[in-house]
């Protein structure tokens, strides 16, 4: 077993087995540890879990339903491939919905809130100036479902977590275009904007964001060009 797998998947021991088990993989999809073709097979990983064969199909077959993955031929549960049309889609969804949520965090948001966003984004940056890029997409995936949450609209970031949960496991090629070089970054624009409770210029900076800062994952889904 890997280290990355250790990390998520972890006995249960509690009650709600079948629901834990379901929270515990999307956690995993939604932050890059499980990859497009991994194959999860009921007896491994019921036995990764320490939970029997029912609840961990249950969990299973709840994300296959929910097209977080996908069934084979042969039944077996695996994780979805993107394609370049369904990235593009989910881009311009969230450009939408993630672009609407960081507006209505310029009014909603308490500056406790804002300042707890603000060290999320410096961690970013200090990842990307020791070449950590592993644990930047890890904390650029908080940055925007922090910010997503500090709307205060629960329905859009139900939809804004699903839709990370779809394209989750490509996220480790983020930086497959390597660092963006632009400045001040978007993040950053998105924090003053916050403080300034300007809604439109958050919208627009998190929109710039998502449209131009995930040039790593066009490139993979294009097969590197």
């Amino acid at each position: 077993m890997s280290a990355s797998e250790a990390d998520w998947a972890q006995p249960i021991v509690k009650e709600n087995l079948s629901d834990r088990a379901y929270f515990r993989l999307r956690q995993a999809l939604m932050r890059g540890q499980l990859k497009p073709g991994e194959m999860l097979r009921l007896r491994p990983m019921s036995a990764r879990f320490g939970i029997s064969a029912t609840p961990m199909r249950e969990a299973l077959l709840r994300l296959v339903s929910e097209k977080a993955l996908t069934l084979d031929a042969r039944g077996t549960v695996m994780v979805p491939t993107l394609t370049l049309d369904q990235l593009l889609e989910i881009r311009a969804i969230r450009m939408d919905l993630e672009g609407r949520a960081a507006g209505a965090a310029a009014t909603a948001a308490n500056v406790e809130e804002i300042d707890a966003l603000e060290r999320i984004h410096a961690r970013i940056s200090e990842c990307h100036a020791s070449q950590a890029f592993v644990e930047a997409i890890d904390l650029n995936t908080e940055f925007h479902l922090t910010l997503c949450r500090m709307g205060r609209l629960p329905i859009v970031y139900d939809i804004v977590e699903t839709l990370w949960i779809r394209c989750g496991p490509i996220l480790s090629h983020l930086y497959d275009a390597g660092l963006p070089d632009w400045e001040p970054h978007p993040h950053r624009r998105v924090v003053k904007a916050l403080r300034d409770k300007d809604a439109d210029a958050a919208q627009a900076a998190m929109r710039d964001d998502i449209e131009h800062g995930g040039k790593g994952l066009l490139m993979h889904a294009t097969g590197g060009t």
